[in-house]
């Protein structure tokens, strides 16, 4: 089950990946081109200019228009276990197949205006019908006379019917579903202050192990998350509202409620986890600190600027999981708090400064609040430090630098002694040999590695080639490399022979 989860986790992430870049288009496009920002900055009233911002404006907002679409295709590849791009050909036709299905039965037996949107959810039932087909059947052999639709021809064609099928049901099932998720939301929004803080401590806790991408999609980008008409329109989910009303050039006052989704992320990634980076450098012996001081000013300076938190958490993860526990509390009370503030900041993908400026600075006080953030992430920095300061000291907790032989296992290879092909061979052998690797995926931070006998796998060996840390799960293993991890992936894939 957990491999099953991570695998679809991993899936999440090649569409999310997308979004940085669409979210800066448009958070950009959006910020500048406001009469408001125009009359503040002259400069800024030039033709030329406001062509080339409006573009970008369009041009994220494409992006997340056709998010679902997006999701579909990036599941299929994201599962498929080779020939991916007939994977994500397959999975984009059989999403606009079972969206046109559903239109085609609404417009024939139902009420008029009656829409149904099945959001992520639908991508992911496709994307994944879609990879399941594929790995199942993209080397089928028909008879001669219809040898030219075998092999990966196949699959669009039989992803296409199914999706017929598919559309079917959900045309069935997904009213009341549609319903109840309306219902379940607003007694969510009825919960006030104290759903957020649930949300934000389960979100935080399920990331330990890599599963909160299951998880947040359903309230960004489903009825979850809320539903509101923007531009005349109706929209569902925190972050698909927050991005209608930043394309909707009439939208005033404060961004949408559900912004209280993603908003409290901003004070513990931006203050509250680079002041536990302090404190675990104050409690680590000062003969220890030079040599890994670097390791805890990369960590905090990433959590500041991205939002990546990993590298911070598993420098403690393991050896105290109750302090993992701790911090998952802590980034409630950090949802909790930003949402009595009233802070109104949205996010394309974390909560670091890209975000904080693009989505709440630009965007003005007036509509987001952001100026809260401030005073309430100094707080919460020194609410970090003293907590992570008490615990390691009192509870003598062995993070990084605490005893000399740790210096040893935070030590990455240098990069002009190891080329990524050496260290990939090296990475092949730490994990058993070839022999022994099933499957190797990655995601933002991770390396995902199935094996037949985890016993084989050479923990040490994986932390002296640069892994802050090493996640034993059923199967295999998940080994901390940053953002080196897909690069890691596609390498040892390469050298495994299995790139397709």
């Amino acid at each position: 089950m957990f491999k099953k989860f991570s695998q679809l986790g991993r899936a999440f992430m090649l569409p999310i990946a997308i979004l940085p870049v669409a979210g800066l288009l448009l958070g950009l496009g959006g910020a500048l081109t406001n009469e408001s920002a125009v009359a503040a900055y002259p400069f800024l009233n030039q033709p030329w200019l406001q062509t080339i911002l409006s573009v970008m404006s369009f041009a994220g907002n494409a992006v997340f228009t056709n998010l679902a679409l997006i999701f579909a295709i990036g599941v299929a590849v994201g599962l498929a276990k080779g020939d991916k791009g007939t994977a994500g050909l397959a999975g984009g036709v059989a999403f606009l197949v079972f969206t046109a299905t559903i239109s085609g039965l609404l417009e024939r037996f139902s009420a008029p205006n009656a829409t149904i949107d099945t959001g992520v959810i639908g991508s992911i039932v496709i994307g994944s019908m879609v990879a399941f087909l594929h790995n199942r059947y993209r080397k089928i052999e028909l008879p001669p006379f219809l040898g030219f639709f075998g092999g990966s021809r196949f699959i669009p064609i039989v992803t296409s019917l199914v999706a017929i099928v598919i559309g079917s049901v959900f045309y069935l099932i997904w009213p009341p579903i549609q319903n109840g998720l309306v219902v379940v939301g607003q007694h969510i929004a009825q919960m006030g202050s104290i759903g957020t803080f649930f949300y934000g401590f389960l979100l935080r806790l399920t990331g330990a192990v890599g599963l909160h991408h299951t998880i947040y999609p359903m309230f960004w980008y489903t009825s979850l998350g809320g539903v509101e008409s923007v531009a005349g329109k109706s929209v569902a989910g925190a972050q698909n509202i927050f991005f209608a009303q930043l394309a909707d050039p009439h939208h005033t006052g404060l961004f949408t409620y559900g912004t209280r989704f993603f908003a409290g992320r901003f004070a513990t990634m931006m203050f509250g986890l680079p002041a536990s980076c302090l404190a675990m450098y104050h409690s680590i012996p000062k003969a220890h600190r030079k040599q890994n001081g670097g390791l805890y000013f990369s960590g905090a300076l990433t959590s500041f600027l991205t939002g990546i938190t990993e590298p911070i958490e598993y420098m403690f993860l393991f050896v105290a999981p109750w302090l993992y526990v701790v911090h998952a509390f802590l980034d409630g009370l950090s949802f909790y708090f930003a949402d009595i503030l009233n802070i109104r900041i949205g996010n394309s993908f974390s909560g670091g400064l890209i975000d904080y400026l693009l989505f709440g600075v630009l965007q003005g006080n007036d509509q987001t609040n952001w100026v809260r953030v401030l005073p309430f992430g100094l707080i919460w920095a020194v609410v970090y430090y003293l907590v992570f300061r008490f615990a390691i000291q009192h509870f003598h907790v062995a993070i990084p630098g605490m005893v000399a032989d740790d210096e040893q296992s935070v030590e990455t290879p240098s990069v002009a002694t190891s080329s990524l092909q050496s260290e990939a061979n090296q990475l092949i052998q730490a994990l058993g040999g070839a022999a022994n690797i099933e499957q190797v995926m990655a995601c933002a931070t991770r390396l995902r590695v199935s094996v037949k006998d985890s016993n084989q796998v050479q923990q040490a060996t994986l932390k002296k080639l640069g892994a802050t840390a090493v996640l034993s799960v059923e199967g295999g293993i998940q080994a901390i490399f940053g953002g080196k991890s897909d690069l890691y992936s596609q390498e040892i894939n390469q050298l495994l022979g299995r790139d397709d």
